[in-house]
């Protein structure tokens, strides 16, 4: 029987070491990600252990920009699950003035989605919509959150400054990030049925370690 071998590294380094095997593996893979991608990429397989994010993961044109610039200037963010909400590193993110909101659990949201007959998500980003700051909407889980915001931005004209789409699932999951691609709203999207809440609070966290560790370059 082989001998199982264990890697020893300190507690400390173990993320770090995990990073590095990371970059390890695409380069064994041939895959080179675009260097503002990478930190946002590899925090998601760094999350899944799964390496088709590599290939998956879609960023439109203006989206980390955006993305900084509204978490540098206090916007807050909206997740369509408290699992999202409670992986996101709301410490720092209260430090550069900014909050993260989830209306999914509060009782009149449900009450409202019962009487109308829709999703929880769709009352959810309706409610995200009356927001005064700048908002990114990260969505992890349920794909009519995104079909909600396509709706009520081709409704009212009214649209966030970043979507995140990475719902998981099977019914409407793939359409649903499409529609956002195709909204011109800067976005960052997992097409497949891949994704999940964890994948939606690593590519927020990704974000805002990069402000925290200096690595997003100063715009004029």
């Amino acid at each position: 029987m082989k001998e199982i071998q264990l890697e020893y590294v300190l507690p400390g380094n173990i993320e770090k070491r995990s990073f590095e095997i990371i970059r390890e593996e695409l380069r064994e893979r041939g895959i080179w990600l675009p260097a503002d991608q990478d930190p946002v990429t590899r925090r998601v397989i760094h999350t899944t252990a799964d390496f088709d994010y590599a290939e998956t993961m879609t960023y439109s044109p203006d989206a980390l920009d955006t993305a900084y610039r509204v978490l540098r200037s206090g916007g807050d963010i909206v997740t369509d699950t408290n699992m999202t909400r409670s992986g996101i590193n709301k410490k720092f993110l209260r430090t550069l003035g900014g909050e993260v909101h989830c209306f999914m659990a509060e009782p009149d949201v449900a009450a409202e989605a019962k009487e109308r007959g829709v999703t929880r998500a769709t009352v959810s980003m309706e409610r995200a919509s009356k927001l005064t700051k700048p908002l990114i909407v990260a969505v992890g889980n349920a794909p009519t959150a995104l079909v909600s915001l396509h709706e009520i931005m081709e409704n009212t004209g009214w649209r966030p400054e970043l979507i995140i789409g990475v719902p998981v699932g099977f019914v409407n999951v793939v359409p649903a990030k499409e529609l956002i691609l195709r909204s011109g709203v800067p976005c960052i999207i997992n097409r497949g049925r891949k994704g999940g809440s964890n994948v939606a609070a690593a590519i927020c966290n990704a974000l805002l370690y990069q402000i925290r560790d200096g690595k997003v370059p100063e715009r004029k």
